[in-house]
């Protein structure tokens, strides 16, 4: 092989290993399920092994059809770990029919009205000082932080949850999963 066939393989190699890198950043991995910016909030949570619990709370509470609809929506979505920290019985009390509305209530507190990359959410957080407030689709206030490089989720109760995946871009939105379970 000549040096001429030697840069032509080489180029070609770092060209695939290039293209393998942007499919993948363009549908990441969440619950190992690649998650497709052509599918929407709900169409791709429910591939997500990690998010079992929160599609289950979503359909007790009726909002399947709320977050298929256009959107767009930034979701704070809590792994089924970050349930699982709740006090024990918290989550088989809340799909119960009869606390439908408190369901919907905690999780509406998880959704805020348009699409707010991690990008958007470190700028607004540097020009609030340190901290933004998102304004929910329950109408209660989120307060957005950065430390380094990671963003965090607090509620009004004084949680704090970690954005663990940012930027999951949705048909209709975009997803960062969060470790803990909000509460309004």
């Amino acid at each position: 092989m000549t040096i001429r066939n030697h840069a032509r393989t080489l180029v070609l190699a770092l060209a695939l290993a290039t293209a393998a890198g942007a499919a993948q950043a363009k549908n990441p991995m969440v619950g190992g399920a690649p998650m497709y910016a052509s599918k929407t909030i709900v169409e791709n949570a429910v591939n997500s092994k990690d998010h079992t619990t929160l599609v289950a709370a979503v359909k007790a509470a009726g909002l399947v059809d709320t977050l298929s609809g256009p959107g767009p929506f930034t979701v704070f979505a809590p792994t089924n770990a970050a349930f699982a920290k709740l006090p024990a019985g918290t989550v088989e009390s809340l799909v119960q029919p009869q606390n439908k509305a408190t369901l919907t209530k905690i999780l509406t507190y998880h959704v805020v009205p348009g699409t707010y990359t991690a990008k958007d959410l470190m700028g607004l957080v540097k020009q609030g000082g340190g901290q933004a407030e998102l304004k929910t689709a329950a109408g209660q206030t989120l307060t957005v932080m950065q430390k380094g490089k990671r963003l965090f989720v607090a509620d009004d109760k004084g949680n704090t949850a970690r954005v663990t995946i940012g930027n999951v871009m949705q048909s209709n939105g975009v997803i960062h999963v969060i470790d803990t379970v909000l509460m309004p």
